[in-house]
């Protein structure tokens, strides 16, 4: 979606509200739909600032166990754009190349950097058993407890008692 930014730019208090589903990211997350993009362009004393929030469902599998789950986050977010800079210092401002810009690119950015590096079917999710496999969410598996090599001289000791 492309906003016009010009009447925004040419009028302090000016306010674009926007709010649409971002498309064109298929394949890249297991999205159940495309998030929905809600926000506002403002003008606050000749500073641009786009914030709002998007909203996701995916359909992911834990990475611990290996389960399927539905995971949904709501990821806001904050930027100051600009139509020229007088330096390259400033890293934190966007430059658009025009007045019409679409947020698409910098919005599906912030998506990706808020996902947690693991995702988890529940926080306390205790995964695998790493012999047999069996989910140790549903209970305990039958597996023993494999004896550390190290100590082996010991349990030799402990059997000939």
């Amino acid at each position: 979606m492309f906003l016009e930014l010009e009447p925004i730019f040419n009028t302090p208090g000016g306010c674009l509200p926007f709010r649409y589903p971002l498309t064109g990211f298929d394949g890249l997350l297991p999205l159940a739909a495309p998030p929905l993009i809600s926000g506002q362009a403002r003008n606050r004393a000749g500073i641009v600032t786009l914030e709002g929030q998007a909203e996701l469902r995916m359909e992911a599998l834990c990475d611990r166990c290996a389960a399927p789950f539905a995971y949904e986050a709501r990821v806001s977010f904050e930027h100051t754009l600009v139509l020229s800079r007088n330096s390259d210092e400033n890293d934190d401002l966007v430059l658009l190349g025009g007045p019409r810009w679409s947020p698409d690119g910098l919005v599906w950015e912030d998506i990706v950097l808020s996902l947690p590096p693991k995702l988890l079917c529940r926080p306390g999710c205790k995964g695998l058993c790493p012999r047999c496999g069996k989910n140790l969410n549903e209970g305990p598996c039958p597996c023993q407890p494999e004896a550390d090599p190290r100590l082996a001289a010991l349990q030799n000791l402990l059997s000939d008692i």
